[in-house]
């Protein structure tokens, strides 16, 4: 018996190894990837419909097993149209990846995280104490161009006065998103996509679901202030952290916002 176990591993190359160990992370990668996502229930129902055309065939139900079959057939074409999102957030991920977005100085130099970050917070904080409604998006690595140009091009330095002034109501472009990129506000009044979680709670509003919406498409953070209560949100890769205080929220904008001095040669939508 350990002859035979010797011989086995004898036969296998450490390439072989390797290679298991590479489809092995790609799945679960993959898994990690579409979980809570739409994809889900996609893969649930085309693993039903897989299995009654299997069954189907056993049972010599003919008819049937030729409608699943050509159903099935037609569905390697719609796939790529049904998982689109997730294709996107896929590729987006994987140019997302520390090789290649190995940063490099630069000379233009960013504000200081724990300032920008106090900036965003201080804005929330007294938004939030009118009850005035609001979203800031801070760009990552992501470029969020598609989105800034749905709104007014601003670029300037980015300050707690500017952002209260700019979310006044009834004024052209309180009603939108501010997009804050490398410290500067570079647009408001943006529009952005809506999420499509299904389980979302019903007291969460537009601003909540689009706060949602742009961090499921991209690695942004988006401050979400509520009309309706006057509470703190933070939405961080279709995740919302709600009813923040100023100092958690600052706390946690500091870790996540993008180093200082440094971008990636693959961010293409950033302007340094």
């Amino acid at each position: 018996m350990w002859d035979m176990f010797a011989q086995v591993l004898t036969g296998v190359r450490v390439l072989d190894i390797i290679d298991v160990a590479i489809v092995y992370y790609v799945f679960y990668r993959l898994i990690i990837l579409i979980r809570d996502t739409r994809a889900v229930q996609l893969i649930k129902g085309l693993a039903v419909l897989l299995a009654v055309t299997v069954i189907s065939d056993r049972l010599g139900l003919w008819t049937l097993n030729w409608l699943l079959s050509r159903t099935i057939a037609a569905g390697f074409v719609a796939v790529p149209v049904l998982f689109w999102p997730e294709l996107r957030r896929a590729l987006e991920h994987l140019g997302r990846s520390k090789i290649l977005n190995k940063r490099f100085p630069l000379g233009a130099e960013l504000p200081e995280r724990s300032r920008l970050a106090t900036l965003i917070a201080d804005a929330a904080g007294a938004l939030s104490q009118t009850r005035t409604g609001a979203i800031i998006v801070i760009e990552r690595e992501t470029g969020l161009a598609e989105y800034t140009e749905t709104g007014v091009a601003i670029d300037a330095v980015v300050s707690t006065a500017l952002l209260l002034n700019t979310f006044i109501p009834n004024t052209p472009l309180h009603d939108g998103a501010v997009v804050i990129r490398r410290g500067r506000l570079a647009a408001a009044g943006c529009y952005l996509p809506l999420s499509a979680q299904a389980d979302l709670e019903q007291e969460l509003g537009t601003r909540h679901r689009a706060a949602l919406g742009i961090t499921e498409e991209t690695d942004a953070l988006a401050v979400v202030v509520s009309e309706e209560t006057g509470s703190i949100s933070l939405a961080e890769a279709g995740r919302l952290f709600r009813h923040l205080d100023v100092r958690s929220l600052a706390t946690q904008l500091e870790k996540s916002l993008p180093p200082e001095q440094a971008t990636s040669p693959f961010s293409w939508g950033v302007k340094p």
